[in-house]
């Protein structure tokens, strides 16, 4: 066992993200599964999580919360209204507050929490296999410690980045967050168009993800931009020429580029909504 960065860390929430950082820091050896404590309401989830990784489950989110150096708030955002009420002053001056909760706003969990130290951070699905990339950011009461206490959660789902401003995490659950839908679409059209032109829908899955990994992994070894790598494999009248200017016809860039901004808009509106009780209904007379 390495020394232990985090000392104890509580997950409230046991969903698959929570899952993902547990396996991360078992994996990594940053926390022994005796220091991790995860708040589950469903009977057959906790039992799941206790069985699996030996970590100290419990139904109390206040219990929970009380058991950890670290607490990260890993449920859903519907939930956060209800849940946000439960932890209201329960965390003390020294603990740090980690949200992963799509949308869930800064000001909203330093109300809410009643805490002044808070990181809100945006992982992405790849982090189920320590492949992921994490952007995230810090109130200025987070001490310089903490700050390496959550680099040490992050890195143990795989790269992190750190940014000064949180309007960055919005733009980041657009790109990164959401990455991996729009990945995982071109991936499906592309075995699709091999299945059409007569591979088995095997053989069409693996062709096509070699060639996505290998091309992301040589994109990256070289670090050569995107064009320039497209331009050398890309012969006067060749087949790279005519599949490029139908993607171009089809408006490929425009589409992906409003994606991206429809997601970016998206996660704005999340967060002008995400922890905020709805306004009560007038009662009829």
């Amino acid at each position: 066992m390495v020394e232990i960065k985090l000392g104890t860390i509580a997950f409230i929430g046991g969903g698959v993200m929570a899952e993902a950082m547990i396996q991360g820091l078992l994996s990594r050896q940053t926390v022994a599964p005796e220091h991790i404590t995860v708040s589950e309401p469903r009977d057959k989830r906790r039992a799941e999580l206790a069985a699996r990784y030996f970590v100290r489950v419990t139904a109390d989110n206040r219990e929970a919360a009380h058991a950890g150096a670290v607490v990260v708030l890993s449920i859903k955002p519907q939930v956060l209204t209800r849940v946000l009420p439960e932890l209201k002053s329960q965390l003390h001056a020294e603990q740090l507050a980690i949200s992963i909760i799509a949308g869930g706003r800064i000001a909203t969990l330093n109300a809410g929490l009643g805490h002044p130290a808070v990181v809100r951070a945006m992982p992405n699905t790849p982090a189920q296999i320590g492949a992921g990339i994490t952007v995230w950011t810090a109130t200025a009461q987070v001490s310089p410690a903490q700050r390496e206490q959550a680099r040490a959660v992050f890195e143990s789902l795989g790269k992190e980045m750190f940014v000064d401003e949180e309007k960055y995490l919005d733009m980041a659950t657009a790109v990164s967050g959401t990455g991996p839908t729009y990945t995982f679409l071109v991936l499906e059209a592309l075995i699709d168009a091999a299945v059409h032109l007569g591979f088995s829908r095997e053989q069409a899955h693996d062709l096509v993800i070699e060639t996505m990994r290998g091309s992301v992994l040589y994109a990256e070894k070289t670090g050569k931009h995107p064009a320039e790598l497209r331009n050398m494999v890309t012969s006067p009248g060749g087949t790279s020429a005519e599949a490029i200017y139908q993607m171009e016809k089809g408006s490929l860039r425009t589409v992906l580029s409003k994606a991206v901004w429809a997601a970016y808009q998206k996660s704005v509106l999340l967060g002008e909504t995400v922890g905020k009780a709805e306004p009560r209904k007038p009662v009829d007379a």
